[in-house]
Order: structure tokens, then C-alpha cells, then sequence
């Protein structure tokens, strides 16, 4: 059996938790100027129609009542760890999908803790009494129906699909439920007279190949209670990023290298919490009119110090020659090792050695950072010129 376990409204509720006086009302976390969209909304700013992703000024528009806050990235990470350690002290096979949600495979786990309903009601428990947060537990013996599950019966609530049930549950399940069917698969499929996953047995795996792809088979295959995907514990980080929407259209240089200063030690901070390095930089640019463009410069040696990616950047920038304003400004990695590599020491200061006196720095800055959030230490470059993102 495998769970599906959901932090309620995520970024709203930990709001909350550190705001008692919040309770109750429409809590809605996101961008707060008119460019910006909504990352989470507390369930009573959902009953007025509010939802993630939302453009900001729609939101204000369907709840003025609401109380609006700027994100707090560092606070939940924090507790998005905490989160996925609980998970682990109830499995070894916990796959994280994205900071407030993970699938757990409990396969042997009984013995220790009961039955599946009983180790959903445990972890809830132990999440609410740990972390003050509620979340939701769904529970299925295949992947993609513990997801289904778990959006059954939110906030803070546990719902269980048993081996015997799944034919039945499958037969009655409404395709644009299934994980994969967007808006485009549903129009086809439509058009086939298929309006629930057991609608699908009435035509081949080749036959849906032939209209949907690769997506024919694995559909095919969920229609049947197949489902090949396990609980990966362990997902290689392929590329991290950062990336906003600035609060105005500028071509103003010396502004976008403080916005990528910012994302420079976003970045930098996160592959060193993961323990990586970096040997290529990616600038990216979407101007006014919305045409975007990347710019790639790979290091002569991997990195990891904000300095060194910030530098990257702006020589990026310097070489991307355009009138035209921008509207969002990102800085990624990729290329990315577990390790610096072997290097030659110099007598001189190498751009090595250099990158190891940052690399001090900026240790000890994350640790600071970590403990009392990232604005306590910052560069004064960005006390005199804070960029205002989204």
C-alpha cells in the first residue's frame, strides 16, 4: 500500500501558525502587487473563489476582504524537512514531489504500526502534534490512485481505497481525475465517448496509442489497475533555479544584476544545503512583450559560491545586448556533481582559492540565515537597492 500525504494549504496554514490572529479568515500568500499570482489561499479564501496560480488582482477582486502576504520561502522549507523527516521515521521509501507533499510506500510497515488506515491516522497525528499542521492521507495499492485519494476529502482528511475496491473505483473514476489528462487528452477522449477510466477498456492499447502517444499505453495499462511507477526514494536534482516577476518593466542594468544577486543566493544556498556544485549558469529574460530568451555559460570550474554564480550572470547579461525591457528576470545551474573535483592549488589567488574564501562566507551566512531567516545577513548592495520581486 502506498500513501499520499498532502500538507493542507501550505504556505496559508503556516502563516497562520505563527499568526494565531489569522485563524478563520482568508489568508492569501503570493505575489502582492497587481503582476503577482497566488501560491496558496487558506480554504476560506477558497470559498470565495480564490485559488494558486490565480493573477493577483483577480484574487483582490473576488475576496477584499482577504488578508494578503508576501511569502516566506525560508519558513517553509524549514518545516517542509521536518515534514518529510516525520514521513521517514514511518518508512525507508519516501518520494518527495514537491515541498508540501510526498508519496510513502508502506509495504512490511504493519507490523510495526497497524494497518494502512492506521498508519495514515498516526502520521496525521504525529504531523499535528510536531509541526501544528494538518494534512491530508490518501491511501490506494497503486501510485496514481493514492494521489486521486488524497484530493477526496481535504482539509484534514484520510481516505482509504482497499485492494478489492480498486476495480470498481477505477471503472467509476472520471478521466479528468487521473493524473496526465489535461485539458487537450480530455478533448480526445471525449470525442471517443470516454468519461471515466473504465470507459477506456473499450478500446486497445494501439488503438489509444494511435490518438494519444505514449500516453495511449499507460492509460490503457491505469484502465486495467496497472500502474508500473514506485516510490522512488531518492531523485537526482537535475537543475535549481530562481526566478521573479519584477514588480515594473525596466531596462535599468544595474537593477536586474540586483535582482540577479538575489537569485544568485537563493540558488547558491540551495545546492550548498544539497551538497552540490555547478558547472553551468543560465540567465533568463522575458521582456514586456513576453519573448523570452536563455543565455548559458559553462564555468571553468564547478561552483557553488554565490559570488561566483552572480558574476556568471552579469557577464551573461553584459553579452545579451537589447533595448527592450524586462518583465522577469532568472538564474539557474545544471551540470550539477556532488563534488568540486580535484584542483591544482596556486601560490596566487586563483579564482579557486578565491571561491574557497566565499565558500567560507557564505557558510557561515547560511547558517545565520537558517536560524534567523535569509534578510538578517545580507550584502549591502541589496540594502541599498532592494529589487522588488513577485
Amino acid at each position: 500500500m502506498i500513501l499520499h500525504v498532502d500538507m493542507d494549504a501550505f504556505f496559508a496554514s503556516v502563516e497562520v501558525l505563527d499568526n494565531p490572529e489569522l485563524a478563520g479568515k482568508c489568508v492569501i500568500v503570493g505575489g502582492v502587487s497587481g503582476r503577482g499570482v497566488v501560491s496558496a489561499a487558506s480554504y476560506e479564501a477558497r470559498r470565495c473563489g480564490v485559488h494558486s496560480a490565480m493573477p493577483m488582482y483577480q484574487a483582490r477582486r473576488k475576496c477584499p476582504h482577504g488578508i494578503f502576504l508576501k511569502p516566506r520561502p525560508w519558513r517553509y522549507k524549514d518545516l517542509s524537512g521536518r515534514f518529510m523527516t516525520i514521513l521517514s521515521g514511518f518508512s525507508p521509501l519516501v518520494e518527495p514531489v514537491s515541498i508540501d507533499e510526498a508519496y510513502v510506500d508502506i509495504s512490511g510497515c504493519e507490523a510495526l504500526y497497524g494497518r494502512p488506515e492506521a498508519i495514515g491516522a498516526r502520521i496525521k497525528e504525529r504531523i499535528r502534534k510536531t509541526l501544528g499542521l494538518t494534512c491530508t492521507v490518501g491511501i490506494a495499492p497503486l501510485k496514481f490512485l493514492a494521489k486521486i485519494a488524497s484530493d477526496m476529502d481535504k482539509p484534514d482528511g484520510l481516505t482509504c481505497i482497499a485492494p478489492a475496491a480498486v476495480p470498481e473505483f477505477i471503472a467509476r473514476l472520471p478521466v479528468e481525475k487521473v493524473p496526465g489528462v489535461g485539458r487537450q487528452t480530455r478533448s480526445q477522449l471525449e470525442r471517443l465517448g470516454i468519461a471515466t477510466l473504465g470507459d477506456v477498456r473499450n478500446y486497445s492499447a494501439e488503438q489509444l496509442s494511435r490518438r494519444l502517444g505514449k500516453y495511449g499505453n499507460r492509460l490503457a495499462e491505469l484502465a486495467d489497475g496497472i500502474d508500473h511507477s514506485k516510490v522512488k526514494p531518492t531523485r537526482v536534482v537535475k537543475s535549481i533555479s530562481s526566478e521573479a516577476t519584477l514588480s515594473a518593466d525596466t531596462r535599468d542594468r544595474e537593477r536586474l544584476e540586483s535582482y540577479l544577486l538575489c537569485h544568485a543566493e537563493d540558488v547558491g544556498r540551495q545546492l550548498r544545503r544539497k551538497g552540490l556544485w555547478a558547472k553551468t549558469v543560465t540567465l533568463k529574460l522575458k521582456h514586456a512583450d513576453f519573448t523570452q530568451i536563455t543565455r548559458q555559460r559553462r564555468l571553468a570550474l564547478p561552483a557553488r559560491t554565490s559570488e561566483a554564480l552572480f558574476k556568471a550572470a552579469c557577464e551573461l547579461l553584459m553579452q545579451y545586448k537589447t533595448n527592450k525591457p524586462v518583465r522577469l528576470i532568472g538564474l539557474g545551474v545544471s551540470e550539477l556533481s556532488a563534488a568540486s573535483g580535484p584542483v591544482q592549488l596556486s601560490l596566487f589567488d586563483t579564482e579557486k582559492d578565491s571561491g574557497t574564501k566565499w565558500d567560507r562566507v557564505d557558510n557561515v551566512v547560511d547558517t545565520i540565515a537558517e536560524r534567523f531567516g535569509p534578510d538578517t545577513v545580507k550584502k549591502a548592495r541589496l540594502v541599498e537597492t532592494e529589487p522588488k520581486t513577485e
